[in-house]
């Protein structure tokens, strides 16, 4: 094939991938984002990042990767480069939506108390949490009006096993003058069912909690098939 030829045909395929990406925008400015599968909405925010050539199956092997929007957005930005045409730049862009999501997830639990904001609550701790790969034990800090003084990650471990110190959750609450806590771990397996150990590790940051009048209303176990929650199990 000659020189012309070729660049013919790159034309070509310019000009169908550019029409794919105005007839997407099009529905969408006519039919919202709701009827889009999750792989055209991945490519309507890759146009950005690669303003021409085709982004479909970037797209669908990040999905194919990552098994669901979920687990693309919650990838960490080194994971995300091993797929096929993700590099650096793409990463951090699918990163920023992640970040903007968890900060309008704090937001709605972050002024007012915490108790009587559980929906919001339980939506933020899937977002922070059900797509890790590594299990991570967090803690929400709160005030006697049990509104959020601070979310703090106390520790990041394997695949299943995160350990967790009561002794430092406990200096941590007095440093931030904290009057009860919840506290959030995830099991990157799926299956958010509290464990024999999770339990036992509860326990010991209740006891260690007693005696400085600091009270657990909660422990989130979070896992891609829910949330549990060890005071509606019975556990607390």
């Amino acid at each position: 094939m000659d020189d012309v030829s070729e660049s013919a045909r790159n034309g070509g395929f310019a000009d169908l991938n550019q029409g794919h990406r105005e007839r997407l925008r099009e529905r969408v400015r006519l039919g919202g984002f709701a009827g889009l599968p999750d792989y055209e909405l991945l490519e309507l925010h890759l146009f950005r990042t690669f303003p021409r050539g085709d982004v479909k199956p970037k797209a669908k092997a990040l999905l194919a990767r990552f098994g669901s929007l979920g687990g693309v957005l919650g990838a960490s930005i080194d994971e995300l480069k091993t797929v096929a045409g993700i590099g650096a730049s793409a990463a951090l862009d699918l990163k920023l939506v992640h970040e903007s999501a968890l900060r309008i997830g704090r937001e709605s639990i972050a002024k007012r108390p915490v108790i009587s904001s559980w929906s919001a609550l339980l939506g933020y701790v899937r977002i922070a949490l059900a797509n890790e790969a590594r299990e991570q034990f967090r803690v929400l800090f709160l005030d006697k009006k049990n509104q959020l003084i601070a979310d703090e990650r106390m520790n990041q471990g394997t695949v299943d096993h995160a350990p967790v110190y009561p002794r430092e959750v406990m200096r941590r609450a007095l440093e931030l003058s904290a009057s009860a806590l919840i506290l959030v771990h995830n099991h990157p397996s799926g299956d958010p069912t509290p464990s024999g150990q999770d339990i036992d590790m509860t326990r010991q940051i209740i006891d260690a909690g007693r005696s400085l009048r600091i009270s657990v209303h909660d422990h989130l176990v979070v896992g891609r098939e829910g949330v549990a929650s060890f005071k509606a199990l019975g556990l607390i």
